[in-house]
């Protein structure tokens, strides 16, 4: 893209500014009961090899089937991405050869993929920039099984549980300009592919993996030799893999030496990228077409059908809450980030003040709730609870600063808010003639502070913070405030 360079973007070397260039091939597995080409479960978490099929094995004569429903999600993802769908798409056969790839070859896609290009609108939090990624291509693929190196001094093993199960593999233009803009993207790119249901991104069981192309060049000068980090597997690792990866770039050249097209490991432990191999180009696999499978071919009414069943998804929500219940972009993009979080909004919204359950999910139960290490998901406070604390606010039974005292005991205790408030005694005075005489009773002790306030009416804060400390929190702050200006000759 040949968008301006962001000056803040750019890294500051010994010999001048540089640009980071980076593009970001997605392996998101398929969210489906069996794999790519065979019955065998995909479930994770089995006896080393208990979900593999002879197909997996490529036990000899052994033919491909290929599974229609993996096929419908690699279609729902291409159209949640604004993609173009291919309706005929040819599987071919990458050759290399690995102890946990027992054909010889992955099965995939190379010259006609199932999805064409498309786009990713990302939000960058760290600088408030709004981006858009450009998607190659998507396709599918079988996953390789697992080495294991760590079970035995001289031997390793091979888990084959995984090979064969399907994988989509999202590639985009070399459109990041940076780690936070790379994180920010794969951040969103999960986050569709959760709304979609198409592949449930968790990277700690190996189901979303990156492959990051990394280079480096001057600003405004031609793309740099890029090297690809292979199989990074957390958001966190993303952004320090290319850092890391940029400045050894960036030193290598200052020193007169050029980049070497390679596949790298990053290393979380040591904070490097060590070499792997040299990069593969296209005919290093040798692909070929498979002979096994015949070309997918559907129509644009079964795309059409698929696209009827699609949810809402995070931009169209976000636009959604915006116009509906007046959010800011910030907070509706927090509420859309998962699904879940949208989900309990809507329900605390319901019926009531959409900018107040934004306020207290977004920052009393959403901060709760990271101080515990919890997610939505795990939260001890209902959407009907948290509806019916802003209830009791909007209809002035208690105050804002209660309100957050009875949200501490709905969340360690539980309870039904309306009760807690009667049989605790949390009803904030909204009797006028009670706060007066509060009032009074601290006028009458401080005649030094009231002589204060009269010439410097800031001073106004103290006389409420004594009063609500006398009222045990529960005067009402609008009728204490008014009471207060009109005793002190306060304009």
């Amino acid at each position: 893209m040949n968008a301006p360079v962001n000056p803040k973007k750019l890294i500051k070397g010994a010999t001048g500014d540089w640009e980071i260039v980076i593009g970001m091939e997605i392996h998101a597995q398929v969210t489906s009961q069996a794999k790519l080409f065979s019955g065998a479960s995909t479930a994770f978490g089995g006896d080393p090899n208990s979900h593999v099929s002879l197909v997996d094995a490529a036990m000899p004569g052994m033919l491909p089937v290929i599974n229609e429903e993996c096929v419908r999600q690699a279609i729902r993802t291409g159209l949640g991405l604004k993609a173009e769908i291919n309706l005929r798409s040819t599987f071919d056969r990458k050759n290399y050869f690995y102890p946990d790839l027992p054909q010889g070859y992955q099965i995939s896609q190379y010259k006609s993929p199932i999805v064409g290009e498309g786009e990713v609108i990302v939000d960058v939090p760290e600088t408030g920039e709004t981006i858009m990624v450009r998607i190659e291509r998507l396709h599918l693929e079988q996953d390789a099984g697992k080495s294991i190196h760590d079970l035995h001094p001289t031997l390793s093993f091979v888990d084959l549980n995984r090979s064969g199960v399907a994988l989509m593999e999202i590639v985009s233009k070399p459109d990041l300009r940076s780690a936070d803009e790379a994180r920010a993207y794969v951040t969103k790119l999960r986050t569709i592919l959760r709304y979609l249901g198409t592949c449930d991104g968790d990277m700690d069981k190996g189901n979303l993996r990156a492959d990051v192309n990394v280079s480096v060049r001057r600003p405004g000068e031609e793309l740099g030799t890029r090297c690809e980090i292979k199989n990074v597997n957390s958001i966190r690792f993303i952004g320090q893999a290319i850092e890391v990866e940029a400045r050894r770039q960036i030193a290598i050249l200052e020193d007169g030496g050029k980049i070497d097209q390679e596949t790298r490991l990053y290393d979380p432990g040591k904070g490097e990228t060590r070499s792997m191999r040299s990069k593969e180009e296209a005919h290093d696999y040798r692909y070929f077409p498979d002979p096994d499978l015949l070309p997918l071919e559907f129509d644009q009414a079964y795309v059409d059908d698929l696209a009827k069943g699609l949810p809402e998804l995070p931009d169209e929500k976000k636009a959604r809450f915006m116009a509906d219940y007046g959010l800011s972009p910030y907070d509706a993009s927090v509420l859309v980030a998962e699904r879940s979080s949208a989900d309990f909004f809507e329900e605390v919204a319901k019926g009531r003040d959409g900018k107040a359950a934004a306020n207290w999910i977004i920052n009393e139960l959403f901060g709760r709730l990271n101080k515990e290490g919890k997610d939505i998901s795990e939260t001890p406070v209902s959407a009907a609870q948290l509806g019916a604390i802003i209830e009791l606010i909007g209809e002035n039974v208690i105050s804002g600063k209660i309100a957050k005292d009875l949200f501490e005991i709905v969340f360690t205790e539980g309870g039904d808010p309306r009760e807690l408030v009667e049989t605790r005694g949390m009803k904030q005075v909204t009797d006028t003639g009670a706060i007066e005489k509060a009032v009074d009773e601290i006028i009458a002790a401080n005649p030094d502070k009231v002589e204060q306030a009269k010439a410097k009416p800031t001073l106004l804060g103290w006389f409420v913070g004594q009063t609500m400390k006398a009222t045990g929190g529960k005067a009402n702050p609008q009728a204490l405030n008014e009471i207060l200006k009109r005793k002190l000759g306060i304009e």
